[in-house]
């Protein structure tokens, strides 16, 4: 099973410096996943939080997929991270919680 998204390795990899790339890495459960996309998250809430749109948000869509596997939102709910008056973050949660819905979790 493969949730390595040559998308999301590009939008991951705009944290880098010149030359540098992030690996996908095999989780126990034989799923392999980008590095960096937690990273590359909080990069793009700030663009969000400083008025950003369009491409930021799907670029913080397509990253939820891979945030959900990496266990993030179990530390964190998605109604966490959807409360309080953060724009970002409230984006961020709510596809998380569309996501999940999504998937019947």
């Amino acid at each position: 099973m493969s949730d390595s998204n040559p998308d999301l390795a590009r939008i991951n990899g705009r944290i880098l410096a010149a030359g540098e790339h992030l690996p996908a890495v095999t989780l126990k459960d034989g799923s392999r996943v980008q590095t960096g996309t937690v990273a590359a998250m909080l990069q793009n809430v700030r663009r969000y939080n400083d008025g950003e749109r369009g491409e930021v948000e799907r670029e913080l869509e397509l990253a939820v997929p891979t945030l959900v596997k990496v266990g993030l939102f179990e530390l964190f709910s998605p109604q966490e991270w959807a409360a309080g008056d953060n724009p970002g973050r409230r984006f961020v949660g709510l596809k998380a919680r569309q996501y999940l819905d999504d998937q019947g979790a």
